[in-house]
């Protein structure tokens, strides 16, 4: 681990994981400083869970273990407002949080060690080559994706991305060090055919 580090946190009701696409749509004011601060200086910020309470309303609580995004696109919708898709890249745990005066929360983290490359376990490799066919599904926004279809993090965690899990289920497997124990829980719900 390095020394802490200040971000901005983006709470949501969802989960970012390392390698993960997210589309947001920005139109509050201190998000769209934020965004064009990172744009400007090729920063990320961190999305974390929001747990309980409404972020826009005051202070949030959310969970202690986010991931920063980085921002690979971004367009004006038909609506006016500005659409983003953003990356994740590394997790983090949060030491200390803070809200700025234009309600930007903020904090200090600590960088989680990168996860070592494992190769896919052989009882796991028909999961690849469902993940495989899901991904060449999802058109366009693929592109942005860096596939690693031989690590078992990486594998693991875009499946915890594409299944029906709640965000409390998808926040456990983000905390979890080992991959294979996130592919061993997330096997029995993947239908893979003969």
């Amino acid at each position: 681990m390095s020394a802490a580090t200040d971000i901005p946190l983006f709470p949501l009701r969802t989960v970012l994981f390392p390698g993960g696409l997210l589309p947001l749509r920005i139109f509050e004011a201190r998000y769209v400083d934020m965004v064009g601060r990172c744009m400007r200086q090729g920063e990320v910020f961190g999305v974390v869970l929001l747990e309980s309470g409404a972020e826009s309303a005051g202070p949030a609580a959310t969970a202690a273990l986010g991931t920063t995004a980085r921002i690979v696109d971004f367009q004006t919708l038909p609506d006016g407002l500005l659409g983003l898709l953003c990356r994740g890249e590394r997790r983090f745990r949060i030491i200390e949080r803070r809200v700025q005066s234009d309600r930007l929360h903020c904090a200090s983290v600590d960088w989680l060690a990168d996860a070592v490359p494992v190769p896919v376990a052989p009882e796991f490799q028909p999961l690849v080559a469902v993940l495989r066919e899901v991904i060449g599904r999802l058109g366009p926004m693929a592109s942005f994706l860096e596939p690693r279809y031989g690590d078992t993090d990486w594998v693991g965690q875009r499946f915890a991305e594409l299944l029906p899990l709640e965000p409390a289920q998808q926040q456990r497997l983000l905390e979890l060090e080992d991959p294979n124990e996130c592919l061993r829980l997330l096997a029995p719900m993947i239908e893979v055919q003969p």
